[in-house]
């Protein structure tokens, strides 16, 4: 598959069929992630795959019901390590990790794509019912949830911007 077709038909899916995702398939999708970049290229960064339904359904609370966090096969939390980053780069280490956990994400995002995958980045969610539900440690923090599965549905495209409306030239 060709990086602009993958860029062009990646859509948020939030509907998906109930079979599941091989461990192969999920593997294959965090060697993705781990290709993103990184500042430091320290991956101050973990992943947490979810596919107990109890779990899922606990997330999707905390993702404000979000209904395709509870009925996607495959959930990863993706997180950033705060202290891996800070140690180099102290306090701009939080931001960093952050990048570092986003980069991975649209990593992600588009090898589930490539793999005939429907995902949605759920950003929106709290943090505090997500880390207690995953028992995170103080320094690990959730950045995204990507709910997974075999698509249910084709999202339609948004109109793209133009140019002359995101793109600021300082010459």
């Amino acid at each position: 598959m060709r990086l602009d077709e993958a860029l062009e038909g990646r859509r948020s899916v939030r509907k998906y069929e109930t079979r599941s995702i091989s461990r192969d398939l999920v593997l294959l999708l965090l060697e993705a992630a781990e290709m993103a970049p990184s500042a430091g290229n320290l991956r101050a960064r973990v992943y947490i795959a979810v596919t107990k339904p109890e779990m899922r359904k606990v997330l999707a609370l905390g993702a404000y019901s979000q209904s395709q966090a509870e009925s996607a096969p495959l959930l990863i939390v993706i997180c950033s390590d705060v202290e891996r980053s800070s140690r180099r780069y102290g306090d701009r280490g939080s931001l960093y990790s952050i990048q570092d956990a986003a980069a991975a994400t649209m990593c992600l995002l588009l090898k589930a794509y490539d793999l005939g995958l429907g995902a949605c980045w759920i950003g929106a969610f709290d943090e505090d019912i997500v880390r207690e539900a995953l028992d995170l440690e103080n320094f690990v923090v959730p950045v995204t949830i990507v709910s997974l599965g075999w698509p249910a549905e084709r999202p339609l495209s948004l109109p793209k911007r133009g140019n002359e409306e995101v793109v600021s030239w300082i010459e």
